[in-house]
């Protein structure tokens, strides 16, 4: 490894990490509309980097260094999209050290020190004449990694390039954890149908927002499995006209988390349980549909030693960079797909802050200097 080479690049381009978060986290990028910030990123790898770099079917913003037809690959991966509907320029400040805007730090921050990673990665790999052995990397601005966009993005570069793929890295949150685990969830939308009516006149008439309250105590009744750690909720709930009006129609979305792909299992079987009780007691005039919206996978049967390296790479990678170890925790991301085709994953962030999908979100400035350490740290490995 080049050490003074990568550290006269990260000194060179402290300040460029920044200036480039300045101008990244104002640009909107809701979950399915990336666009703008992916033509940004698009923009910016084809100015300093290559003009190879390309969109990809999903949507993500691909650059490929050494890359052939049919060899080995490391990806490096970072999200694009915030899970802020704002289509509009997002608020940005800058107090007591810390940058604030929405979705700052998952994942805009990230997603910056991976530019940076790149260029350096595409300049090292040029100068270098013995390059054969080693993997081509793929740098991945992904789409669709928030809310329902179902690892759209991830899906996509694991269908594209599956078992070439020797290690997938994605950045994401902050620098004081890593992905050890995988959370798999399901994701539905039930919609409550009735006849309503007016509340007065038509007192008695079924009303789908009662319908839907009576499900949502069964829901929070059940019993979660002990195989791993596994969560429920009912995030959004919505129905009824006005104040004066029995409810014709309701709905709520709801999501089950896990870290074990059997309790995940037991738990859709559950649930499945209270719409078929529910179902059995509603009158003529009600009906209940549910449709899955939603679904990332557990993690398969992944090589243990090739994911001891991965995580003793990212360890390292950390610590090298001037901070303290980071802890394994469980966590879903993009990781999700490549570890539920038994491919070795890690995700670990490049920056420090807190307040991730709210909209005092921030990350600390003097954080960039070290995240950018971090990413290169991790690329360097392959050059």
């Amino acid at each position: 490894m080049n050490t003074e080479k990568k550290e006269q690049f990260a000194k060179a381009h402290e300040k460029e990490v920044y200036e480039l978060l300045k101008q990244l986290a104002r640009i909107p990028a809701p979950t399915g509309k990336e666009e703008k910030r992916a033509a940004f990123c698009l923009d910016w790898l084809h100015r300093y980097v290559t003009d190879t770099a390309y969109q990809d079917l999903a949507g993500n913003v691909i650059c490929p260094i050494d890359v052939t037809r049919n060899n080995p690959l490391v990806v490096f991966a970072a999200h694009l999209d915030v899970v802020f509907p704002d289509e509009e320029e997002l608020p940005f400040r800058e107090e007591n050290g810390r940058i604030y805007a929405p979705g700052v730090g998952d994942d805009t921050a990230n997603v910056c020190a991976l530019l940076l990673a790149a260029c350096y990665a595409a300049r090292t790999r040029g100068e270098k004449t013995k390059k054969m052995q080693a993997p081509g990397l793929l740098f991945v601005f992904g789409v669709g990694e928030e809310g329902l966009g179902n690892l759209k993005g991830a899906r996509q570069i694991c269908g594209d390039f599956g078992a070439r793929i020797l290690a997938y890295y994605a950045l994401d949150l902050t620098m004081e954890t890593y992905t050890a685990k995988a959370v798999g969830s399901l994701r539905y939308r039930i919609t409550v149908t009735a006849k309503g009516g007016h509340s007065f006149s038509d007192f008695g008439n079924t009303s789908a927002n009662a319908v839907l309250a009576k499900l949502i105590c069964m829901l929070y009744g059940q019993q979660v499995p002990g195989g791993g750690h596994t969560t429920y909720n009912v995030g959004v709930i919505s129905g009824g006209t006005s104040v004066n009006t029995i409810a014709q129609k309701a709905e709520l979305l709801y999501e089950i988390r896990s870290d074990c792909r059997e309790d995940l299992k037991k738990m859709e079987y559950s649930f499945r349980r209270c719409l078929e009780r529910l179902e059995g007691e509603l009158p003529d005039d009600c009906q209940i549909a549910a449709e899955q919206i939603g679904e990332r996978p557990c993690e398969a049967e992944v090589d243990a030693q090739k994911r001891g390296e991965l995580f003793a790479i990212v360890e390292k990678a950390v610590v090298d960079a001037g901070t303290e170890k980071p802890s394994p925790v469980p966590c879903s991301t993009d990781c999700n797909i490549p570890l539920s085709l038994g491919i070795p994953a890690v995700c670990v962030g490049t920056c420090r802050g807190t307040g991730a999908h709210t909209r005092e979100e921030y990350v600390e400035k003097d954080s960039l200097k070290t995240g950018l350490r971090i990413a290169l740290n991790l690329v360097e490995r392959y050059l």
